[in-house]
């Protein structure tokens, strides 16, 4: 992939975008384990997605960094 091809901010955006999806997503009609399982899966996806979508990005020689503060 050519680095013009590579908008590596809009793929930032987008996870940010899906991290408030999940935030904001309604709770299915489902009970017991079930419910469960939906909740930790939202939670996981939601820290997945805003992990990425804070990351600090740099393109170096076709190698694409991302770096994830995890001290705040």
């Amino acid at each position: 992939m050519a680095d013009d091809e590579l908008d590596v901010d809009a793929m930032l955006t987008r996870f940010r975008d899906r991290a408030g999806a999940v935030r904001d997503r309604p709770m299915p009609p489902v009970a017991g384990p079930q419910r469960e399982q939906f909740v930790r899966q939202a939670q996981l996806d939601f820290q997945d997605y805003a992990m990425i979508g804070d990351a600090t990005w740099k393109l170096v020689d076709g190698v694409l960094t991302l770096t994830v503060d995890l001290t705040s």
